[in-house]
């Protein structure tokens, strides 16, 4: 594809458009109960990140200050990884296999021609906040990384996503929740500050 404004237009077809078409056969033959799961989970399982930044700061009030800072920033930081993913989307510019291949049905209405493949968001965004809650609690980041994987599989499953899409969100997610979240620990100061004022009620336990 040539154009103003198209600096790369990437066709993921040739790179594992066979292994997206052999995931999508096999999704189309799960027990119908199980399709509609899959397909609730990748389309509404960015809830329970919600819920785990929210437990995060939680049992942040009872942590370190730089621990607590990482889990006040962690929802600043999944923004920051999200509006990155975006950034990346609109270069590389590539469509959505269920756009250009012909899989069948997919177990999710394939995107309007123009939302773009590559990175995945919603792998982007729970691996960037899996990444920060593994600093702030080992045991949310336990619960965080599974979800993350969960969900990178299930936007394959459902058809909107070439496996290397994925991977690609995976790693950008992970580097933004990780990188920024060793920043945001540099804020314990800040915080410090904010347990010894009228913050004090929501900053310490």
């Amino acid at each position: 594809m040539t154009g103003p404004g198209r600096l790369l237009a990437l066709d993921g077809r040739g790179i594992d458009g066979g292994l997206y078409r052999r995931v999508d056969q096999w999704a189309q033959h799960l027990p119908v109960p199980l399709q509609h799961a899959v397909a609730a989970f990748s389309a509404y399982g960015l809830a329970l990140v919600a819920v785990l930044m929210l437990l995060a700061w939680w049992r942040g009030r009872r942590a370190d200050s730089a621990s607590l800072a990482r889990a006040l920033a962690a929802p600043l930081v999944v923004v920051a990884a999200f509006a990155a993913d975006t950034l990346l989307k609109s270069v590389l510019r590539e469509p959505r296999p269920c756009q250009v291949l012909d899989a069948g049905r997919t177990l999710e209405a394939c995107p309007a021609a123009g939302d773009w493949s590559l990175p995945s968001n919603h792998t982007v965004i729970v691996f960037a906040a899996a990444a920060v809650l593994w600093q702030v609690d080992r045991r949310l980041g336990a619960l965080a990384v599974p979800l993350a994987v969960a969900m990178g599989l299930s936007r394959v499953l459902v058809g909107v996503h070439y496996p290397h899409d994925v991977l690609l969100g995976a790693v950008v997610g992970t580097a933004a929740g990780y990188g920024l979240g060793r920043l945001a620990g540099r804020a314990a100061p800040w915080v410090d500050r904010a347990r010894e004022g009228g913050l004090r009620r929501w900053l310490t336990a």
